[in-house]
């Protein structure tokens, strides 16, 4: 004999219990959640039921406290959802008659004996019907909901951590694209592959340090916008990671001034002391090259070069373009918006100076903020020290007057550093 079916009726149960395991899982507000099912439910309403507000508005006829509207509740402590549409009551049905806007005058009573001719009524959407517009065209928007709302919560949980670097666990590689999913703090964040080291190849599980560059701090219902922007190109990933491994900068005592990154190949990291007792160069480097060697494992074997910082420009030139020695340095444009120098090397030095590529000239460029222009020792003319005069700035931009043997390339390179 086959067993007999039952009506559920309007049990929501299971809708609750997903609902709450759904929030627990997220680590996301129950009640966040609910608003967007709310939401969804509305707009997938208004879409079945042709309600369209907007163009509502601009007849002329419309009348704000007659407004058409869905209503949507739900009591998450109570367990109770009640979908209805507000209505005006009619006298008589007629060939204009609007059912998902109008109900007549005999059915409305029905509702409440005291309504008028013209009087908005509370109408219940039957159940039937609800479940199956919600089944048919609000799930994609329900889980658009749900996207928002775990965007919103990585912001609020993540806010605090942008420009820092943090452990992700890799959870999946897209096929074709090889774009990464990470795990943090039970969200996944994608890692484009634009933003992977080059030639980096992850597996599912690796857990890795990726540099937070960007998140998102207002949220917008349906904004596509909300992100949490990871890199592992990030030059200051690797500020982050020597922090890491180096107490001496984690408490202050040694600072980086500068970073400059050719991802995957190598960087260049400008240090200051601020102890005349510690070392900078060696804290970084650690005893038996230590931590150095922890940070370019963690960034698949880059090269790493320490350099001294130093305020003089020229000194700060000639560290940056280590490991080649220079025997002269000329800032021939001291103008900050155009700064240059000319740097003279011994002929043997040329190739190291320039480096494969230009890439040793290029990182020292950026760390410094000064365009290079490296000579060998026998090719250099008078004319190449020739310096471009500093251009004095408007009197209604300069605080003060300037004396013409006043010198300010220190602090303008100090700026650019930091």
């Amino acid at each position: 004999m086959a067993k007999r079916k039952t009506a559920k009726g309007e049990d929501y149960g299971d809708f609750y219990e997903n609902l709450a395991k759904l929030a627990e899982e997220k680590g996301i507000d129950i009640e966040i959640l609910a608003e967007k099912i709310k939401f969804a439910i509305e707009k997938s309403l208004k879409s079945n039921l042709h309600i369209d507000e907007e163009k509502d508005k601009l007849s002329p006829f419309y009348d704000e406290a007659k407004e058409n509207k869905v209503i949507v509740d739900i009591d998450i402590k109570n367990r109770k959802m009640d979908v209805s549409i507000m209505k005006e009551v009619i006298e008589v049905v007629d060939s204009l008659y609007e059912p998902e806007k109008e109900i007549t005058l005999e059915e409305a009573r029905a509702i409440d004996p005291s309504l008028q001719v013209g009087d908005m009524v509370r109408c219940p959407i039957d159940t039937k019907m609800f479940k199956r517009i919600a089944a048919k065209n609000a799930k994609d928007l329900i889980r658009q909901g749900f996207s928002n709302a775990e965007r919103q919560k990585l912001s609020e949980i993540w806010g605090q951590y942008e420009n820092e670097a943090v452990s992700a666990t890799v959870s999946k590689i897209e096929p074709g694209t090889h774009h990464a999913i990470l795990e943090i703090n039970n969200n996944e964040v994608l890692l484009l592959k634009d933003d992977q080291i080059p030639n980096e190849v992850f597996k599912v599980g690796q857990v890795v340090k990726v540099y937070i560059s960007g998140v998102s701090k207002e949220y917008k219902e349906g904004d596509k916008n909300q992100y949490l922007k990871v890199s592992r190109t990030d030059k200051w990933l690797i500020k982050r990671l020597f922090e890491l491994e180096c107490p001496e900068i984690y408490d202050g005592t040694v600072e980086i001034k500068a970073v400059s990154r050719a991802p995957g190949s190598r960087s260049k990291i400008a240090v200051w002391s601020n102890d005349p007792n510690v070392d900078a160069v060696g804290a970084c480097i650690g005893p038996q090259k230590s931590r150095i060697n922890a940070v370019t494992k963690e960034i698949c074997g880059e090269k790493v070069d320490v350099v001294l910082y130093d305020e003089n420009p020229e000194e700060f030139i000639k560290q940056a373009l280590k490991p080649a020695e220079v025997v002269k340095v000329v800032i021939t444009n001291p103008n900050p918006d155009k700064r240059a120098c000319k740097v003279v090397v011994p002929d043997n030095q040329l190739s190291l100076a320039i480096g494969n590529k230009g890439q040793n000239a290029w990182l020292a460029a950026k760390l410094t903020g000064y365009k290079i222009d490296i000579k060998s020792e026998s090719n250099v003319r008078p004319e190449d020290f020739e310096v471009v005069p500093l251009e004095v700035q408007p009197e209604e931009e300069s605080e003060g007057p300037v004396s013409e043997g006043e010198n300010t390339n220190s602090e303008q390179t100090s700026e650019n550093a930091e």
